[in-house]
């Protein structure tokens, strides 16, 4: 039996957002079943100085700087003819990193996670390819199409296409593709035609976030409203305008008094200007975002795009608070009930003052969404449907 090669768009270290999450609880529970080697890009400084908080869990870690803009990478997507997302990732280092692994290590399975990682798979894999979708990246670039103008709705037109034509390909080569949420997959399966397309939904650690446990706490006297998120990703930056602009008035002539805090690292300087609104608070990066979730009176997650599972859903419902989610936020995400959901301005504004007047009652909500994340969303059982996987047997390559 041989061992597992992780190729990762960012190193899966520390576990602070989304993305290095998911990687890291998969990288971890792959660790357990066979010997790890890890191949990651990082993007921040810090992150090449953290492989080896990921010793226990792989045997070799090669981290490569990421430092390609978006401008040059846009000049060689146009160049080549090829996704931006590619060009972003395309790595001469981080492709000889690959072979070395390949040559000098028995590899049986290859597990790429994310779309832009799958360029580095060899021409004709002998292993198990499994590929991580995690989300259906073209059809988030077809929504940031509709939602522009001029050039850049052109470019992410553009986008939306060749990267949907890669996906399928890509597909096309994987013994399984993964995706986070049934949605995510029934969306790829109807416009790909894929087939071995498996769900593998996100899950959230509640002996961490559990209101109970050890963390530095926020000190904050009345109402407040938390949003938490990297705070330079489109989306995140999209849901905090909307709520501030649109929805946090109306909550705001019932409950004047009512505080928003945007919290994240790397604020836009289109988010930090919304400080300038009343109630509004702009945190920037917190050492622990807990004590934030811990002191909100309600948890909105007011996001127009989003693909697949919301962490930052979980994690407020993992942490006993009442939740309000977009439509799009909560779509992935099986809460039975324990988070209320909202399609409109009227519908969420009108969640979130009910839930501020009546704080019994969003106290009941949010230990029934704690107890619904620890029933349906420990890693440990959303990851076993990757052991299956494990254990199939890789397809006859072509040669042709």
């Amino acid at each position: 039996m041989g061992d597992i090669l992780f190729l990762a768009h960012r190193i899966p270290y520390p576990p602070d957002r989304g993305d290095k999450i998911r990687g890291f609880h998969i990288l971890k529970y792959l660790s357990t079943k066979k010997r790890v080697h890890l191949i990651a890009f990082a993007d921040d400084p810090a992150d090449l100085k953290r492989k080896g908080a990921l010793a226990r869990f792989t045997g070799n870690r090669s981290v490569i700087w990421r430092s390609k803009g978006n401008f040059a990478a846009g000049l060689q997507a146009l160049a080549s003819h090829r996704p931006l997302s590619l060009t972003a990732f395309d790595s001469a280092p981080l492709r000889d990193a690959v072979e070395n692994i390949l040559a000098r290590h028995a590899i049986d399975t290859i597990y790429v996670y994310s779309s832009q990682m799958a360029q580095y798979l060899p021409p004709r894999p002998r292993q198990r390819v499994i590929m991580d979708f995690v989300d259906m990246d073209s059809a988030k670039f077809a929504a940031y199409a509709k939602a522009s103008k001029g050039p850049r709705a052109w470019m992410f037109a553009r986008e939306a296409r060749m990267l949907g034509q890669y996906e399928k390909s890509v597909a096309a080569r994987a013994d399984a593709s993964i995706f986070v949420s049934e949605a995510e997959a029934a969306l790829f399966r109807e416009r790909t035609g894929a087939e071995r397309v498996v769900v593998v939904e996100n899950g959230i650690d509640t002996d961490v976030f559990d209101p109970a446990a050890t963390f530095k706490r926020v000190d904050s006297t009345g109402r407040l409203l938390v949003f938490t998120g990297q705070m330079d990703y489109r989306p995140n930056i999209e849901a905090v305008t909307w709520f501030v602009e649109t929805i946090l008035p109306h909550i705001r002539i019932v409950h004047p008094d009512v505080r928003f805090a945007i919290v994240g690292r790397s604020p836009t300087d289109a988010v930090k200007a919304l400080a300038r609104q009343p109630g509004v608070m702009v945190t920037g990066e917190v050492a622990d975002v807990r004590g934030w979730l811990a002191a909100a009176s309600v948890v909105v997650a007011p996001l127009k795009l989003a693909r697949g599972i919301q962490n930052k859903v979980l994690e407020g419902m993992a942490m006993a608070r009442p939740v309000v989610a977009s439509a799009a936020a909560a779509q992935g995400i099986d809460h039975a009930g324990t988070v209320r959901v909202g399609a409109t301005v009227g519908e969420i504004a009108e969640a979130v003052t009910q839930l501020l007047s009546d704080p019994r009652k969003a106290a009941e909500l949010g230990e029934s969404a704690r107890k619904r994340v620890q029933e349906r969303y420990s890693w440990d059982a959303r990851l076993a449907a990757l052991d299956p996987l494990l254990e199939r047997r890789p397809r006859p390559k072509r040669t042709d």
